[in-house]
């Protein structure tokens, strides 16, 4: 007996990306400091060149902010790393306030906007999907991390959607249960982006960790809490990868897959 192909959930259009806490401080505070700066050369003609020194400092620090598109791309490496010093410095702060996360996600919502805008026009090629092992049912006892295809596809997790997608698609993709591993896989393939899955801690760890490599993140549901039968949007990933990613040649001849019962 054969069963109907199933379905996947629409992707849609890839949500709004809300980074302007991180902008605020990112490119607000330099800019504020180089204002001030300013001010204070016109009315302290004294100590007018260290003002105007500052006044430089704060321009440069905020510059970075600015690139877009393929300027971006070149200067990703740099970009993230003062980036990353940022984020990881106000990191107590915000954990101290309760906006831990919401601060490490608007870091990743800002670079998640400068990836969008730099492949809206020539889209990726060579792209890897990195997932987490958590994704999957926690008593299921499928060996996806050797094969994709040995999930069960029961409908008790994300993966059999995530296999069905990846399958149609024909994306590269990993699930891996070790960062050091995904970390490894990106650095061998060099793929002209990435697109990764994971906890809000582990994907600011990636982003700084591999800053060379243009990032888009998603990150995951935790209905059980950290590393425990997780959760995450097909619809968010088939959306990313419909928007950053060129298509294969001749992906019409894909099928959807049907089980046999």
């Amino acid at each position: 007996m054969k069963t109907s192909p199933r379905t996947l959930p629409d992707p849609g259009t890839l949500p709004a990306e809300r980074y302007g806490a991180f902008l605020v401080v990112r490119r607000g505070l330099p800019l504020l400091v180089a204002a001030g700066a300013w001010l204070a050369a016109l009315f302290h003609v004294a100590g007018r060149g260290w003002w105007m020194l500052l006044v430089v400092a704060g321009a440069a620090a905020a510059w970075p902010t600015f690139y877009r598109g393929a300027a971006y791309l070149r200067n990703r490496a740099s970009i993230m790393r003062w980036d990353g010093l940022c984020v990881r410095s106000l990191r107590p702060l915000a954990k101290r306030l309760g906006r831990e996360e919401a601060w490490i996600l608007s870091f990743c919502a800002w670079h998640n906007h400068r990836v969008r805008e730099a492949f809206a026009t020539r889209k990726a090629r060579r792209v890897l999907v990195l997932l987490p092992h958590c994704i999957q049912w926690s008593r299921c006892a499928a060996a996806i991390l050797d094969d994709l295809q040995h999930c069960y596809d029961c409908g008790k997790c994300v993966v059999g959607d995530f296999m069905l997608a990846a399958l149609a698609g024909r994306w590269n993709s990993r699930i891996t249960n070790r960062s050091h591993k995904a970390y490894r896989e990106a650095r061998e393939q060099r793929p002209e982006l990435l697109v990764a899955v994971s906890c809000t801690d582990r994907l600011l760890k990636g982003l700084v960790k591999l800053p060379e490599t243009p990032t888009y993140v998603i990150p995951l549901a935790l209905p059980h809490g950290m590393c425990v039968d997780t959760d995450f949007s097909i619809a968010h990933l088939r959306a990313a990868m419909e928007a950053l990613v060129q298509p294969p040649p001749e992906l019409s001849r894909i099928q959807p897959l049907v089980r046999e019962a």
